[in-house]
């Protein structure tokens, strides 16, 4: 097998994102750092259920693909055309590049002028990384990261690279580290994608995650007036991922016990500014913090292990369908798969409470949907049936 034929960006490389990051909290609890204690083994139990169960998912995906797709393709030997709001936006006359562009540029405009306002760089500052990640950041953050792919799908060109680094400086300047690997990590999936798989990219553009991330997060944990840090980067990482396995530990000890708080606070979050980390943090710590709790906290607090095995199943489920889409008709469904997976893998350590991401997968599942209702066979087309064979 060609390196560049291996599948690198497949979902099931959440499952080595979390292993790696467990690794990482396994270390930090292990030898204590500042303070931190083993957690039970019950939480590690969690961990490889949840893992299993989103890998029933996704083999469930592959069962529909095979029986739905490719079966219909074997029995009528012709190419299938799958029709939705995707092809008829990106088929649109008003879809061209000009206009692309003009979704790039606003939302940076606008985070412009919110930092501005803000009166300072919240990087640098805790007070102001409080009130920083607003709904002016929230939807431009939103805008520009579906425009910046669609823009590197549809019309890649190495010339916009650096509106990727200027988007990076003005989101990154919030503070947040989820921002600035959530875009970074989508366009890196979405050009791995538009150049046939190759590696090229990921040489250069992984060292600039770990790096930015690291600085990043370094930065914005020693700028908070309140904490104070005595520690290196590189240790910060283990800190904080053995800090959020505890979180996960203390969740699992109470699980099934919030009645929904955490998704009411999710649904509702965006209207009444609750942040759904600040509600887990006064729920379980009894004081106004914000924490995270792994991509598995959530749904064991709010529905116990039921809850984790619907969740993980739903997200194997989506996100295998979506990549399958996505390998056979490209364009901004390249964009679209991209996104996706690149806010679950950041769900790792956040947990999955953002509505904005929520949203994406129930458009993921009309478009799946829609995909499958317009499913229709016409004249015999080889290439159509080579590709859909070879995948």
């Amino acid at each position: 097998m060609e390196v560049k034929n291996i599948n690198v960006f497949s979902p099931l490389i959440l499952l080595v994102v979390i292993f790696f990051y467990v690794l990482f909290a396994f270390i930090g609890t292990q030898y204590h750092l500042r303070g931190l204690s083993p957690v039970s083994p019950l939480t590690y139990l969690y961990i490889l259920y949840g893992s299993l169960i989103f890998i029933v998912g996704f083999l469930f995906a592959k069962i529909v693909e095979k029986n739905f797709f490719k079966k219909n393709l074997e029995k009528r030997n012709a190419s299938i055309v799958i029709k939705t709001f995707i092809d008829y936006v990106q088929n649109s006359s008003r879809f061209i590049e000009r206009n692309v562009l003009i979704f790039v540029l606003v939302p940076m405009f606008v985070q412009l002028i919110n930092l501005y306002f803000l009166g300072g760089i919240p990087l640098f500052s805790g007070y102001l990384k409080a009130v920083a990640y607003n709904n002016i950041t929230v939807i431009s953050y939103c805008i520009f990261l579906i425009a910046i792919t669609s823009l590197m799908a549809k019309f890649y060109n190495k010339k916009y690279f650096l509106l990727v680094l200027i988007g990076l400086i003005l989101f990154a300047a919030t503070g947040y580290r989820a921002t600035l690997v959530g875009i970074i990590l989508s366009v890196l999936i979405t050009i791995f994608y538009v150049n046939g798989n190759k590696f090229k990219y990921l040489y250069i553009l992984i060292p600039i995650i770990i790096v930015s991330g690291l600085i990043v997060g370094y930065v914005a944990a020693i700028s908070i007036q309140w904490q104070h840090w005595n520690v290196n980067p590189l240790s910060l990482v283990f800190i904080r991922a053995g800090y959020t396995l505890t979180i996960l530990n203390k969740i699992v000890a109470m699980q099934n016990s919030s009645h929904g708080l955490l998704t009411y606070s999710v649904l509702t979050g965006f209207i009444n500014s609750m942040d759904p980390r600040l509600v887990l943090g006064q729920y379980l710590l009894k004081y106004h913090t914000s924490i995270t709790s792994t991509i598995f906290g959530p749904a064991i607090l709010d529905a116990g292990y039921l809850g984790l095995a619907v969740q993980m199943f739903f997200l194997g489920l989506v996100l295998e369908l979506l990549h399958y889409l996505q390998t056979v008709k490209k364009g901004l469904y390249t964009s679209f798969y991209a996104i996706g997976l690149a806010s679950t893998i950041i769900w790792v350590e956040t947990g999955p409470m953002d509505l904005s991401v929520w949203v994406y997968y129930l458009i993921g599942v009309i478009v799946i949907v829609s995909a499958f209702i317009s499913l229709k066979s016409i004249l015999p087309d080889r290439e159509g049936i080579k590709e859909l064979k070879e995948e």
